[in-house]
């Protein structure tokens, strides 16, 4: 594959700035921004050593949480409260360049690449990297409009046990298999042109929002 520059986005008007979006820093001309989106229910130490590693790794700028304030494949029950998972985000998320964000109530959004649509009008000059965890991969065909979110910014994969064997043979990976990009030059990422993706190795950590709602329940029937 041979890498592209990315091209600027063309201007669109949207709707002012919900009050929780990140705001100017992030207009400047050549920011790096990766995207990180999830219910966070809750928001866990996993969450926080992925989202350093991308910092560090990709060269980027900031990293937005995107709190999802329901997502459409998984279950209402169980689901903490939007503003309940949202604090929970912002009082983890200590390191000044990790953002909360809130776009996807504010917008009324549902879907990532309704998400990823808006942002990227919305910041046509920020170079957006979409984050994920290997473990999503394997259901990513379920998304909604999947391979648009490929199409639309490059996609980092992270990593995450035992889901890394399965990587390569995920239906994304094999779709788009000639727009890897080896993990040695993924720092490059967010300067390429869509579609390209990495999958990145890194020190995986034990922390899990399931098992931390295990805990949890099973420390109130105490």
């Amino acid at each position: 594959m041979t890498p592209r520059r990315r091209p600027h986005y063309r201007p669109i008007r949207l709707s002012a700035a919900p009050a929780d979006e990140p705001e100017a820093p992030s207009r400047r001309r050549g920011r790096r921004v990766g995207l990180f989106g999830g219910s966070f229910n809750p928001a866990h130490e996993g969450h926080l050593h992925i989202s350093l590693i991308a910092l560090k790794t990709l060269k980027l700028d900031e990293l937005w949480w995107l709190v999802s304030p329901q997502n459409p494949l998984k279950p209402r029950a169980g689901m903490a409260p939007f503003e309940e998972r949202v604090a929970g985000a912002r009082h983890l998320a200590q390191d000044r360049r990790i953002k909360v964000s809130t776009v996807e109530h504010d917008l009324g959004l549902h879907f990532t690449a309704d998400t990823v649509c808006a942002l990227q009008r919305r910041y046509k000059r920020t170079r957006f990297v979409w984050l994920m965890g290997a473990d999503n991969l394997p259901g990513f065909t379920r998304w909604r409009r999947w391979a648009e979110i490929y199409r639309a910014l490059p996609v980092a994969i992270f990593d995450r046990h035992p889901y890394a064997c399965r990587v390569f043979s995920a239906a994304p990976s094999i779709r788009f298999a000639r727009h890897h990009l080896p993990e040695r030059r993924s720092r490059r990422l967010a300067d390429l042109t869509p579609p390209v993706w990495s999958f990145l190795h890194s020190r995986l950590h034990a922390a899990s929002a399931s098992a931390i709602r295990a805990a949890r329940r099973t420390a109130k029937r105490r």
